[in-house]
């Protein structure tokens, strides 16, 4: 698909600008979590890629360093006694996704698609599957992060990155990314410790 290709080489455009003109915010991020706890500056977790092949995404860890490995934040109990004051205004800016820009240059993911699953989440990637969500690169922002994020639950938010393939191309690839930024501004659909408050049955938003 022709689409591809073209969609493949502005994620590599795209990647290494953001790159060099957010070095700045790098810089300060990285001071401003080394002092405020201990730990790696980055966090590393491996995801399923584009046809279920494994890759480490980067993140800037937001989270103490004693926190269970490999368990989505809304399986922790109390998951706020895990997250540092600095990861808490990470999450809250979506800051802590900026490393991802290396996981797009290189090719792991892209800017839009499907948010990568954890390698153990296989209720979300066995709904993928029935639409074909887990054959592409999968993005930094998506269809369904701006319909809903930590909100739905997760048979609606395959359908939306399902929906999202069918209509894969320049349009929708637009109003994911105009839209991420409208919902990091309002701070839309984040949801410390929770999944799944949307209902299956609620109108999903087009």
């Amino acid at each position: 698909m022709l689409y591809l290709k073209i969609k493949r080489l502005l994620d590599i455009i795209l990647s290494v600008i953001g790159l060099i003109v957010l070095s700045p915010i790098f810089l300060i991020l990285i001071i401003s979590i080394k002092l405020d706890s201990k730990g790696p500056v980055l966090f590393k977790q491996k995801r399923v890629g584009i046809n279920k092949e494994h890759f480490y995404i980067l993140k800037f860890r937001t989270m103490k360093i004693d926190t269970p490995k490999d368990t989505p934040t809304h399986l922790l109990q109390n998951p706020e006694q895990y997250i540092t004051r600095m990861g808490k205004f990470l999450r809250k800016t979506s800051l802590d996704e900026l490393p991802q820009i290396w996981n797009i240059f290189v090719g792991q993911m892209s800017i839009i698609g499907p948010r990568p699953a954890l390698w153990n989440q296989y209720d979300l990637l066995s709904e993928r599957d029935k639409y074909g969500a887990n054959d592409i690169r999968p993005g930094l922002t998506g269809w369904a992060q701006i319909n809903g994020r930590d909100e739905l639950p997760i048979e609606v938010k395959a359908k939306l990155d399902g929906e999202y393939i069918e209509k894969i191309g320049f349009w929708i690839d637009f109003k994911c990314f105009f839209g991420t930024i409208v919902s990091v501004t309002k701070r839309d659909g984040v949801v410390e410790g929770a999944t799944g408050i949307k209902t299956s049955k609620e109108k999903i938003p087009k």
